[in-house]
């Protein structure tokens, strides 16, 4: 079993506190740009890459801070003051964010459709890893704790000490924020390989999207949430939203684009001459 007693909070200046979270976030918004600076140099694309970047990330934080306040929505009725931080955010409602504000990004600089494609597919390639690195603040501060775990002796079970961690103390639990964070290195790998493979345009972005959605439904099993539709978690029905709207997507993407490379193919191939009586 292991044991964080890390405090939340890195530092101080004055009454303003610096948490781990918010440091981790900084960090994962970073390498964020910088993976897909390099995988835009990589498809050629030189263009409006940094406004649709700043969009999306106003736009991420903005949806993950909405899709928390849905969830905590007594609280925030009782407490109308606290909407207005940034202690709860919400994974699943960041990417619908980034989604939105890409689309609202299109309609107002007239950005043709295959072109956000082309960025979503950048973007695909360093979300996972900007995701995995936002998790390691999810440890140290437990707010995405998981059930206590029946197994005492259970090797990865974390135990919170810190009397300012937002998990029940001294208490074996499952490790969702290390789960998460595993899962977004597994699917960063599965997307950089595969980078290259996925045609057309926007065929890698739905691809993530879709196997993000499946591995985070099934690690929110064992998250401490309250059911909101049919037993499942708010988290988890995004989820299940995500895969129905993106997966029939990738698969009438690709297969349309296979139809007409096949015909390229057909069209291009050389006829054959009759064959001459000698």
């Amino acid at each position: 079993m292991l044991t964080i007693s890390v405090n939340p909070v890195a530092f101080s200046i004055g009454s303003l506190e610096i948490s781990w979270y918010g440091i981790m976030v900084a960090i994962a918004v970073a390498v964020l740009l910088v993976v897909m600076l390099r995988e835009a140099r990589r498809r050629g694309i030189t263009q409006e890459i940094y406004g649709i970047f700043i969009s999306g990330v106003v736009g991420g934080i903005v949806g993950a801070r909405v899709a928390y306040i849905i969830y905590d929505w007594s609280y925030f009725v009782a407490h109308p003051l606290a909407v207005f931080g940034f202690q709860g955010m919400a994974q699943n409602g960041m990417l619908i964010g980034v989604v939105a504000a890409a689309l609202i990004y299109m309609g107002v600089t007239r950005m043709r459709f295959s072109s956000l494609l082309r960025m979503g597919d950048v973007l695909a390639v360093g979300a996972p890893l900007g995701l995995a690195i936002a998790r390691v603040g999810c440890n140290i501060r437990g707010c995405c704790y998981g059930q206590p775990t029946p197994f005492h002796i259970f090797p990865l079970a974390l135990e919170y000490t810190n009397p300012n961690s937002l998990a029940p103390l001294n208490t074996p639990l499952y490790p969702i924020a290390f789960y998460h964070l595993v899962w977004g290195l597994i699917v960063f790998g599965l997307v950089w390989r595969l980078r290259e493979r996925f045609k057309p345009a926007g065929s890698l972005f739905f691809f993530f999207m879709c196997i993000f959605a499946a591995g985070d439904f099934a690690i929110r099993m064992l998250r401490v949430d309250d059911p909101v539709l049919w037993g499942l978690r708010q988290a988890q029905v995004m989820d299940l939203a995500a895969i129905v709207i993106f997966l029939p997507w990738l698969l009438v993407l690709m297969r349309r684009f296979r139809r007409q490379t096949l015909a390229a193919e057909v069209a291009n191939y050389p006829e054959q001459e009759p064959n001459q009586a000698v």
